[in-house]
């Protein structure tokens, strides 16, 4: 037998993981994840079809696929969520509307312990309810946060890295594109993912900047209080960042309260922006550039899921997701202890790829498996391994596995975030930054094993709305 009749001969499941390491392969030698994932899910069908169908006709097939595929997946409404999302991000910094923001946590947090760093948390935290994008809300505040910083005597890697590991906030506070993203791979509602980051996203910045507060109490000369603002300063404060609190009540009201669908609230968020900024003085200029940055930044997602539904098509035609779910249900293990070591398997992946394209690439394969584990989709709280139902566990390992993407975000050495922060501002190499993210790691271990011991936090609100 030759080697290319070898090869016709496989059956499918062997064809889908010579293919995945042949992805793996590509992102590892550094082919932007797109790109790989495309090549391979080409191959993939090509491969598969030929067997079946002759070169001729298995070259067509697959070829048909990868015009078609793109376009029917992406036109779905619910990813028109993601330019407009993206959109109120920045036309809100561009409008002068995060400095505002800044300025009145400065105010109101600077005297605790580390004052300037938990200031800057929660106002990656606030400006992260009208962004959805964590690159940007990164950039945005190494420009402002890390210069006050730096002027009062903070070591510059705590600096850059607090700035950093405060910009992850945003894929879990809503509206946030990789939840919406999760919810259209699994075929979950958009607007329960969105509700169920609150709370998660408020923890973890409650954690995120008691870690500094530690720090501070803990370390000598870490970073002065800032002291002297009276009451009137600190009230006086407030009115430059309470429209980007209106947006905010925009978009849960819409979603929550059934008033519109998650797209008409970030349509509107994005419109109420655009007035705002307009009325405290934004010219052309300023709005063609938000409006650049957010076509560059929407190309590149929607790029990724491009390159990423062919491989995932092919994966349904390989039968994987199937056949790694039979397998992990198999394990004589507990349910519990698989969850967490594909947890850590997505720790050790986010150290080499992007978090959309991390997702995009895994979940096809990995979800199927934990909702088999939990007892299937139908299963009760009651009766299930995670303590959580069928539903309910859709959403709360959507969570889950979003936060892990927010970890890869400041891990060595892809860390999106740090890249940004360090191109931002040049006195910190990318280095320094990876260094003052060290601390957040840690606290967003301490998150996630908290959403996993406390599923309520994440399905509380998607439950008022009937959803879990």
């Amino acid at each position: 037998m030759t080697f290319w009749e070898t090869l016709g001969n496989m059956d499918s499941i062997a064809i889908g993981l010579w293919v995945t390491c042949a992805m793996l392969l590509f992102v590892v030698i550094g082919v932007r994840v797109a790109f790989a994932a495309a090549l391979a899910g080409f191959i993939g069908l090509l491969w598969i079809f030929s067997a079946k169908l002759g070169f001729e006709k298995g070259f067509m097939v697959a070829l048909k696929m990868a015009g078609t595929i793109p376009h029917s997946k992406v036109s779905t409404l619910a990813l028109s969520l993601i330019p407009t999302f993206i959109l109120i991000g920045f036309l809100a910094y561009h409008a002068g509307l995060t400095r505002a923001l800044f300025e009145a946590a400065k105010r109101w947090l600077g005297w605790l312990p580390g004052g300037m760093g938990v200031a800057t948390v929660f106002s990656t935290a606030g400006f992260a309810a009208v962004s959805g994008a964590s690159v940007a809300t990164s950039a945005v505040f190494a420009r402002i946060a890390i210069p006050e910083m730096l002027s009062l005597g903070y070591d510059k890697r705590f600096a850059a890295g607090v700035v950093a590991a405060g910009g992850t906030l945003a894929s879990l506070i809503p509206p946030s594109a990789i939840l919406v993203i999760y919810a259209i791979i699994v075929e979950q509602d958009v607007g329960a993912l969105l509700m169920a980051g609150f709370l998660p996203g408020a923890v973890s910045a409650v954690i995120y900047g008691g870690l500094v507060i530690l720090l501070a109490k803990t370390r000598k000369n870490f970073g002065p209080p800032i002291t002297g603002f009276s009451w009137k300063q600190r009230f006086e404060a407030l009115p430059g960042s309470l429209p980007i609190f209106f947006v905010v009540g925009i978009i849960v009201v819409c979603i929550y309260g059934g008033v519109g669908t998650p797209t008409e609230a970030g349509s509107l968020g994005a419109f109420v922006i655009l007035c705002m900024a307009l009325y405290r003085g934004m010219r052309w200029p300023q709005l063609k550039q938000s409006l650049m940055e957010t076509a560059k930044l929407s190309v590149m997602i929607f790029t990724i899921i491009w390159g990423v539904l062919l491989y995932v098509r092919f994966l349904g035609f390989a039968d994987l997701p199937a056949a790694f779910s039979d397998w992990i249900t198999s394990l004589d293990q507990s349910p519990m202890l698989t969850l967490l070591l594909i947890l850590c398997a997505y720790a050790v992946l986010g150290m080499f790829m992007d978090a959309i394209g991390m997702l995009l690439l895994t979940l096809p394969v990995v979800y199927p498996a934990v909702i088999a584990l939990n007892g299937g989709e139908g299963v009760s709280a009651a009766d299930s391994a995670f303590g959580v139902s069928g539903v309910g566990c859709s959403i709360w390992f959507g969570i889950i596995v979003v936060k892990m993407a927010e970890l890869c975000l400041i891990t060595p050495p892809i860390g999106l975030n740090c890249f940004v922060v360090a191109g931002v501002r040049p006195e910190c190499t990318v280095q320094d930054v990876f260094r003052g993210c060290t601390p957040f790691f840690v606290a967003d271990v301490v998150t996630i094993a908290t959403l996993i011991s406390l599923p309520g936090i994440v399905l509380w609100l998607p439950g008022l709305m009937g959803f879990a």
